[in-house]
């Protein structure tokens, strides 16, 4: 049964480490949420390390990068670990060949950059570069199908940089890749996924942790904060790591009391409902992180 909390110090004690997702949970894309920056400061005051574990397509020094240009402190984490850091290290390995067609904005080319390298034509490619639409204000996923195709015919792979869906910026929701790559894999494509739920990502975050934390830490002992049922909620369960399910983010309208409808406060049965209908059953819920 999931437990619905009033704060992060409700459980506190029980963990000695936290995961904690960005989009919908540490910021709206637009500013980080007070409340959220103040609960993580106690819980590193109490000398628990905090890695923030996000599916943003680009590396660890973009990501905090971005955070500084939205207003967000560097006293309430220790680290960070994200789908492109991950993305990228695959790429270095030459594991899916060394040219890529990128498929994304422009702001994110530097996935490609920090390598050394340039975009390669279709034709020329061993596999896709997924990052993004190239215009997420205007764009939807199904205007990439005749793309797709070209891909396929090729028979290259897709790795896609974010398994994202959707997101939240302010009060604008945005396609992602996993948009994209969802339905190129129903064509029939093979897409490498980076990012949560998939473990690369989370194995990687857990020896972030480890090295933070000058040992081991159980996975027991750690706890995981994400707005996404698909990804943060069940990213978390698959590696044996309890969650607290921010309801407040991309599921708030689903949540929302028709009494109540702030974000904050949830409906208590619609959050179960929600959760059951996509076969998850958080340890906990909360509709803000504070």
């Amino acid at each position: 049964m999931t437990e619905l909390i009033d704060r992060l110090d409700d459980v506190a004690d029980a963990y000695d480490a936290a995961l904690v997702d960005l989009w919908g949970c540490y910021h709206n894309g637009l500013a980080p949420y007070p409340e959220a920056m103040a609960a993580l400061r106690r819980f590193r005051a109490a000398g628990k390390p905090v890695v923030l574990l996000t599916n943003a397509p680009r590396d660890a020094t973009h990501v905090a990068r971005f955070l500084a240009g939205i207003g967000a402190p560097t006293d309430t984490h220790d680290g960070i670990m994200s789908s492109g850091e991950a993305c990228q290290r695959a790429m270095r390995s030459g594991q899916h060949g060394r040219a890529f067609h990128y498929v994304g904005p422009e702001r994110d080319r530097d996935m490609l950059g920090a390598l050394g390298t340039t975009s390669v034509p279709v034709a020329e490619a061993d596999a896709v570069l997924l990052v993004g639409l190239v215009d997420d204000t205007s764009e939807q996923p199904e205007d990439y199908d005749d793309q797709a195709r070209a891909w396929l015919a090729r028979g290259l792979p897709v790795l896609c940089a974010n398994p994202d869906i959707v997101v939240d910026r302010g009060a604008e929701r945005l396609w992602c890749a996993g948009a994209i790559a969802e339905r190129y894999a129903r064509m029939g494509g093979q897409v490498v996924w980076f990012g949560k739920p998939h473990a690369p990502s989370y194995q990687a975050a857990f020896a972030l942790l480890d090295e933070i934390a000058g040992a081991p830490v159980p996975h027991d002992r750690i706890i995981a904060m994400g707005d996404s049922l698909h990804h943060d909620i069940a990213g978390a369960d698959g590696q044996g790591v309890d969650a607290i399910w921010i309801t407040g983010g991309i599921a708030a309208a689903a949540c929302a009391s028709s009494a109540f409808p702030d974000p904050a406060y949830p409906d208590p049965a619609k959050l179960i409902a929600v959760a059951r209908e996509a076969g998850q059953r958080p340890r906990y819920a909360i509709g803000r992180l504070r």
